[in-house]
């Protein structure tokens, strides 16, 4: 692995070197990103950070248009927190994004390696974010990967069915508590099909969990058998229409943790107003309880969204986010402009001191209290 992660890098930073090696299609790019965010909540009120996400993709053309390609593409990020004239706090890493390679034909496909895996029909909070973590707050929409191998395979109806086996990713995503026990796969799959006006899919994963290192107060098992099984459609009306959700079942007894049950609805439209006013509103359900389906334990989140593009290269959205359980409200609000390859980000954010909404990506205690970011990207 650390041979396989050096070379990469060798050829991430020495492109030119790479050009020997083409036959049939080789392309490099990369996207690099500037940030700085003031916080008053914080110990340390001013953070600031860089990150650089070059990526290399080859592709070799095969007969009756079938293909290999290949990608690789390193997460290289720093940052800075900082209390003027008091303390000083650095970080940073350098880690693989994405190592896949993939076999292609018109009906199917076939990856290995480091990949991002998603799916669903939700926009905001997803009940199906089983292995992902992207947050749609997020500008860049960052999320890392999971190490295993997907297949699709795509009828000519426009159904699709995937497989997947997943092996080495034992840190907790997404929504999970506990993460995965160490040298065991996990599997799953996933079927989609066509219906009136729209599609449907069901999803399903197996995997064994350990409880050990979950910083909760739930009995410590190394082993505990995990079922997961998903349902997400999603309908083309007058509205857009969608409904996800997702049941967790594990073998032990964990008390309340036992059963988890997520459920969002949704629904989008795009208002003639202008250039076009979207909104789109989510209910979330999520339930915590020793009986599956008992719905004694619960908390609910209202989620709505609005985005309005104010010319060719100007964006404003807001994103706000209502906690029933604890009547707590967070509050986004995002002004983008485009300079061809460059993106200025403006962000605003009013939330409570205490944050508790499901973690979703990095850097939330970031954005606890009120503050603003700017963000500069340049994709090349």
């Amino acid at each position: 692995m650390l041979k396989s992660i050096f070379y990469i890098a060798l050829l991430l930073m020495n492109p030119l070197a790479v050009n020997s090696l083409a036959q049939d299609s080789l392309s490099f790019k990369g996207q690099a990103s500037a940030w700085m965010l003031y916080n008053g909540n914080n110990d340390l009120p001013v953070y600031t950070g860089v990150r650089y996400i070059p990526q290399i993709n080859y592709e070799i053309a095969l007969k009756n248009n079938n293909s290999i390609d290949f990608e690789a593409s390193l997460n290289i990020n720093g940052s800075a927190g900082i209390n003027p004239f008091d303390s000083l706090h650095t970080s940073g890493t350098i880690k693989p994004y994405r190592f896949w390679a993939r076999y292609s034909t018109k009906q199917f496909e076939l990856r290995a390696g480091l990949q991002k895996l998603n799916f669903g029909s939700a926009l905001m909070m997803r009940p199906l974010m089983w292995f992902d973590e992207v947050d749609p707050r997020d500008p860049l929409k960052l999320t890392d990967g999971v190490w295993g191998i997907l297949g699709r395979y795509y009828f000519l109806n426009n159904a699709n069915i995937w497989f997947w086996g997943l092996y080495g990713n034992n840190d907790p995503r997404g929504w999970e508590f506990a993460g995965t026990k160490s040298n065991y796969p996990e599997l799953g799959g996933r079927i989609q099909v066509p219906v009136p006006k729209g599609e449907a899919a069901l999803s399903y994963n197996y995997r064994i969990a350990d409880t050990r290192n979950s910083g909760l107060p739930i009995p410590q098992y190394n082993i505990v058998n995990e079922n997961r099984v998903g349902f997400d459609i999603k309908l083309d009306m007058v509205t857009g229409l969608w409904f996800e959700g997702s049941w967790v079942n594990k073998n032990k007894d964990l008390g309340t943790y036992t059963n988890q049950e997520i459920f969002n609805a949704g629904i989008d439209y795009t208002f003639g107003l202008g250039n076009g006013l979207y909104i789109a509103y989510e209910q979330l359900l999520a339930v915590y309880d020793e009986d599956a389906f008992r719905f004694k334990n619960t908390n609910s989140f209202s989620l709505f969204t609005i985005s309005y593009p104010v010319g060719l290269f100007d964006n404003i959205s807001g994103i706000v986010y209502y906690d029933w359980k604890n009547n707590k409200t967070y509050n986004f609000i995002n002004w983008q402009k485009q300079f061809n390859n460059l993106s200025l980000f403006l962000i605003g954010f009013w939330n409570p001191n205490i944050y508790k909404i499901p973690l979703q990506g990095e850097g939330e205690n970031l954005f606890a209290g009120r503050g603003i970011q700017i963000m500069l990207v340049l994709n090349h």
